[in-house]
Parts: C-alpha cells; sequence; structure tokens
C-alpha cells in the first residue's frame, strides 16, 4: 500500500517534492492539528483513517471530511490557520510534505499546479458524490450508495468502525447496525472485522 501511494504521488508532485516527504505512524486518537494551528503539512493518508470535525451548535462533533486514502484538509494550502480538528481514527500511515514547499512548487512549475487541480477536481466529484448519497432516506440505500461508489467492486472497509461509518452516513448507530443485520440476513451483504461487502451480481454471497 505504500508503494502504491509513493507511486500516486510520484505521479502528482514534482521530484523536488517527493525528496520532502515523510513516512509517519499515527495511533488511534492522535491529533494532527487543532482548529486555529497554522498549517505546517500538508497529509496524504496512506492507510488507515484521519477525520476533520470541528463542535456542532448541539455539542455533538460535526465531520467535514472523511479520509481513508489521499490528502486531508486540502483548503488548507492557502489558510493562515486550521478551521477544524484533525485526528486520527484508526491508525494510520501518513505521509507529510511542508505546506511552504509545495506553495513555491505551485508559482515556479505550472504542470504541477495543473496537477494539483486535477486532483481538487477529484475531490469536489467525491464530495457530490456524499451530497447525493445524504438526500437518500433509507438507511440501507445509503449503505448501498456509499459500497458501490466508494468501495473496491463493492467492498469497503470498515476502518473506524461502525459508529463512525453511521456519522459518515448521517444516520444514528443503531438504525445502522439494524441495517446491516438485516441485509446480512438476507445475504445481500457480508461483514468481517475489516470490511463489509456487497453481493455479487449473480446474487451470490460475497467472498
Amino acid at each position: 500500500m505504500l508503494t502504491e501511494a509513493i507511486q500516486e504521488l510520484h505521479e502528482l508532485l514534482p521530484r523536488s517534492l517527493i525528496t520532502s516527504c515523510e513516512v509517519t505512524e499515527h495511533l488511534k486518537g492522535t491529533c494532527l492539528f487543532e482548529v486555529g494551528d497554522r498549517p505546517a503539512h500538508m497529509f496524504f493518508v496512506v492507510s488507515g483513517e484521519v477525520i476533520l470535525g470541528r463542535p456542532g451548535l448541539q455539542g455533538s462533533a460535526v465531520i467535514l471530511q472523511r479520509t481513508r486514502k489521499g490528502f486531508v484538509s486540502e483548503a488548507s494550502l492557502q489558510s493562515t490557520k486550521y478551521h477544524c480538528r484533525g485526528q486520527v481514527v484508526a491508525n494510520a500511515k501518513i505521509i507529510q510534505i511542508p505546506i511552504l514547499k509545495i506553495r513555491d512548487a505551485m508559482d515556479s512549475d505550472p504542470a504541477f499546479a495543473g496537477r494539483w487541480i486535477g486532483m481538487l477536481n477529484k475531490e469536489v466529484k467525491r464530495l457530490r458524490l456524499q451530497c447525493e448519497r445524504l438526500s437518500l432516506t433509507k438507511v440501507q440505500d445509503r449503505l448501498i450508495h456509499l459500497l458501490e461508489t466508494e468501495g473496491d467492486n463493492g467492498r469497503f472497509p470498515i476502518g473506524a468502525g461502525i459508529k463512525s461509518l453511521a456519522s459518515e452516513l448521517g444516520v444514528t448507530h443503531e438504525a445502522l447496525y439494524r441495517c446491516i443485520y438485516a441485509m446480512e440476513k438476507q445475504g445481500t451483504l457480508t461483514r468481517n472485522k475489516t470490511h463489509m461487502c456487497l453481493a455479487n451480481a449473480t446474487g451470490q454471497k460475497a467472498p
């Protein structure tokens, strides 16, 4: 997985930035940055799970972004401070890149700037899918939409757990547990400690 991430970064970043990348490991619960901190690094999640959140009006946390693979907090590139909290919610391997060096490279390398814009466009498309998913009224429809659009052939990492997944889907964890149990009983979903998977197109249970 680290090799794949490095290959992805090689395709995106200029050589001068590749040498500035630092691979770090973080345990669940680690805070990458707090609200008001000055951004110093761009974070690329190789494995694990990182969320961006801030307190809601009712006191519960509002999840703004959830990343299992790829950059997190891309908007911090041009910000003087963070407006949310970055937290590791599943043991993670993360590549850190100094933000100032990314800014300098974008100013001097138009080709890199174009590739970065392309990466941001992909993130916008993902967020559009998320908005589409949250417009669905049934828990099962939201879950299937997530597995089909962000899973690997219907196979999706559970990551930080069902409660975290429920937050991503905008439902209570009790409702999601009931949905998963019903789908497992119907044979349309299988699950283990790390992944859940939709049954294949022929109606057989997924491996």
